[in-house]
């Protein structure tokens, strides 16, 4: 499932981003993809694409550097969903 999630995520910034070729280990902070408002867009996809609610001890520069820390996340909160 993290892998659909991977992909979803990958797919979201590569629409945003669209010259970049994304590998899900790269850091999208060091290759410029980010700024602050495009960090707000994406917490924001996040939790509407995948229904969950991103706390602010969650809001972490390492849970959003690559695309496999993105899902890993999403894979952690929508555990936590259900165990709750």
């Amino acid at each position: 499932m993290a892998n659909t999630h991977a992909q979803t995520i990958r797919a979201f910034i590569v629409g945003r981003h669209p010259q970049a070729e994304l590998t899900d280990d790269q850091d999208i902070f060091s290759l410029g993809f980010i700024n602050s408002l495009f960090a707000m867009e994406l917490v924001m996809f996040i939790e509407k694409e995948f229904g969950v609610s991103l706390p602010n001890d969650e809001l972490r520069i390492d849970n959003f550097r690559t695309v496999s820390s993105m899902a890993e996340l999403v894979e952690r909160r929508l555990a936590g969903a259900v165990s709750a």
